[in-house]
């Protein structure tokens, strides 16, 4: 079983170290505390934190067109109509795909998550994860569970909820029918229970900003003077070289200067007159090979989406760069879909809503 540390909704007004808490060990026995007490009691374990579903929302995105799983920021433009504040004040956890092909989302305000966090590490505790009480529950079952004055639904619900026993009578009529309930009022230790299964499907919300950064290994006495002997060594050896290579890279230097000006988008150099001579081979090659890829692009990839081109440029180095504007989000993962399709590779550099509508930029990559 994990060592869970239960921040109760009792401290969710002022949060301080007096945070009433509760604490699970490896007996699965219930151990209430004050967080002060418990980060004591928990110091130099790992610990899986669990908040009240009070601080968050969770939230479900549409189906997703693409197999391919979005990253966070492309997913959160897509639910962005359902959030109550702008993206800069919220922090967003993706959890995984459901069999539908939606994405769940947990939802914290990213203040309020820094400041328990960093509450945290003021007792010193060791967090290893981050969850919400109605998002552990057993996932194989719609359940509904009286916790520390609330009930919790969740499980095989497709919400996340805390209720009040008024409001839990007006939602009746709307919950499925074979629901489990579990009162803890009457078998605290039966309640606990579902803490000590595996919660794989549950959204862990140490993900982005808030991801646990790699620690790096303390260097022993000895192994840091090693080091320093060895960088020592290595810098003169490079100065060395570098002050008997100096005469001859400022010769190479001027020759260099001369071929970029007059072919400046050539920034590797190796033989410079053999590229010359290339170079003047290559001309018309490369702008035939640009315009057929143009026209693989509109007839193939653009010509077969609903989407509007404001403008189409080519970048040496870069490739195409397009500005397009689409109906939604969808559509843009829709015709990068289809440019990976046909061999292209394609990204998004930039994406807005403006009114009803989704402007972008789409970058084709050279030689895709």
């Amino acid at each position: 079983m994990k060592n869970w540390l239960y921040l109760t909704p009792e401290g969710l007004a002022a949060p301080t170290m007096d945070w009433p808490c509760c604490t699970w060990s490896e007996t699965g026995q219930r151990q209430p505390a004050t967080l002060n007490h418990a980060a004591q009691s928990l110091k130099g374990q790992p610990v899986d934190v669990l908040l009240p579903m009070e601080l968050c929302s969770w939230l479900c995105s549409e189906p997703w067109p693409s197999r391919r799983a979005p990253d966070a920021r492309t997913l959160a433009f897509a639910i962005e109509e359902q959030l109550s504040e702008t993206l800069e004040r919220l922090h967003l956890s993706m959890g995984s795909r459901d069999s539908l092909g939606r994405y769940p989302l947990m939802v914290i305000g990213r203040e309020r998550f820094a400041a328990v966090l960093a509450l945290l590490a003021e007792g010193g505790i060791e967090v290893r994860s981050v969850c919400v009480d109605a998002d552990v529950l057993p996932c194989d079952q719609a359940i509904g569970v009286w916790w520390f004055g609330r009930w919790l639904l969740g499980g095989a619900l497709p919400a996340r909820l805390t209720l009040t026993e008024d409001a839990l009578v007006l939602m009746m009529p709307h919950l499925p029918s074979d629901i489990q309930w579990r009162d803890e009022r009457y078998d605290t230790v039966e309640t606990d229970s579902w803490l000590r299964l595996e919660h794989g499907n549950a959204i862990n919300l140490l993900q982005g900003d808030f991801a646990p950064r790699r620690l790096r290994m303390p260097w022993r006495l000895g192994g840091l003077a090693m080091l320093m002997i060895a960088l020592l060594n290595w810098g003169a050896s490079e100065t060395r070289i570098r002050f008997l290579d100096s005469e001859s890279r400022q010769l190479y230097s001027r020759s260099e200067q001369q071929f970029k000006a007059l072919y400046p988008q050539q920034t590797r150099i190796v033989d410079l007159s053999a590229q010359l001579k290339a170079l003047q081979g290559q001309g018309t090659k490369a702008q035939d090979g640009r315009v057929a890829g143009l026209v693989k692009l509109v007839e193939q990839v653009i010509g077969a989406s609903n989407v509007e081109v404001q403008r189409i440029e080519f970048r040496e180095g870069d490739g195409w760069r397009i500005q397009l504007t689409a109906n939604n989000f969808a559509e843009l993962e829709q015709l990068r879909e289809r440019g990976r399709q046909q061999g292209m590779t394609m990204r998004v550099d930039s994406s807005n809503k403006a009114r009803q509508r989704v402007q972008a930029t789409l970058t084709v990559e050279q030689g895709a």
